[in-house]
């Protein structure tokens, strides 16, 4: 309710001609925050982006400026009245932390995904941005892409029989990016949009350390009762693919359907979701659903990981 009150407030300030700039800050610069940095740097015309400014970036590593965006401290970051909102692209690791800084100095967060590696911690700083009436946007560009939206397209209405999505790609530093029911929550945020509430009936991690191989296999079922599973498999050298069989009484999916290139990038578009959030363009029952999907997503990638943990097979 606190979330739905302060979206009100937020909308009646920019009708009103208050808080219509938003000064932003980039922290991290891998190749998520790069891209971020450009985005703010080149907004669209006429977009919500336009409502944004970039002040500069924050990083462990000296850069000076990129571009012309100027490095500026993390202390710096918090205390400037002038930043009101954070763009966090660190590894996951540290993202509980780094978000919960910036909503305790009162600033506006979008972060990448998942945005804690507990579930526990993600309510609790859910809870956090709604006490303090500010936006907590998590980036799921996965749902952003035009062969998912034809994907969902081709899905809508049609009756599930039984499915499957397997992902492969290479090897991750789990020390950094959390658990594979976590780093991989892009194909749990699939499932979840594509087929709506699921329960996790089993899951198990096979791991072949010598190899640096790791397959993890989780079954769930709909609310239908209907059977689901993901797969999400790395390893050196594996390529970075979806592979999907979805069956319907009305036949069975096996490729994604053909899909046209977007004109607009993927973090353009989700950071001008930010953006027309911050400036109160978003319903309350869309805030509620992705509320809902982005906590739902994360219990259960929670509830994998104990299923894979006890006990965990290990092949040498």
């Amino acid at each position: 309710m606190a979330l739905l009150l302060r979206c009100d407030r937020v909308r009646q300030e920019a009708q009103g001609g208050i808080s219509k700039m938003f000064g932003t800050v980039v922290v991290g610069v891998g190749i998520a925050g790069l891209a971020r940095i450009r985005d703010l740097m080149n907004p669209m015309p006429s977009s919500p982006s336009e409502h944004l400014k970039l002040f500069g970036f924050v990083s462990r590593r000296s850069f000076g400026n990129i571009n012309e965006a100027k490095q500026i401290s993390l202390e710096d970051a918090l205390r400037n009245k002038d930043i009101h909102a954070a763009f966090i692209s660190t590894e996951n690791r540290s993202h509980e932390e780094t978000i919960r800084m910036f909503l305790e100095a009162g600033k506006h967060v979008l972060v990448e995904y998942p945005m804690a590696l507990s579930a526990k911690a993600a309510h609790e700083l859910w809870e956090m941005a709604e006490q303090k009436d500010k936006v907590l946007h998590v980036e799921h560009i996965e749902l952003l892409t035009e062969e998912y939206k034809q994907l969902k397209k081709e899905v809508a209405g049609k009756d599930l029989v039984k499915g499957t999505l397997h992902f492969t790609g290479s090897v991750l530093d789990e020390n950094k990016s959390g658990f594979p029911a976590f780093s991989g929550i892009a194909r749990l945020t699939w499932l979840i949009d594509l087929f709506g509430d699921l329960t996790v009936t089993s899951a198990t991690r096979e791991k072949q350390k010598d190899k640096n191989y790791s397959r993890m296999t989780v079954h769930f079922q709909t609310a239908n009762k209907k059977p689901l599973t993901w797969i999400e498999e790395r390893g050196p050298g594996m390529r970075r693919e979806k592979k999907i069989n979805f069956c319907f009484t009305s036949g069975c999916l096996e490729n994604f359907p053909e899909a046209p290139r977007s004109s607009v990038g993927l973090f353009m578009q989700d950071q001008n979701l930010f953006a027309k959030k911050l400036l109160g363009q978003v319903s309350k029952e869309e805030l509620a659903a992705e509320k809902w999907r982005i906590l739902r997503c994360l219990d259960l990638a929670e509830v994998i990981q104990q299923y894979c943990e006890e006990p965990e097979k290990i092949y040498s």
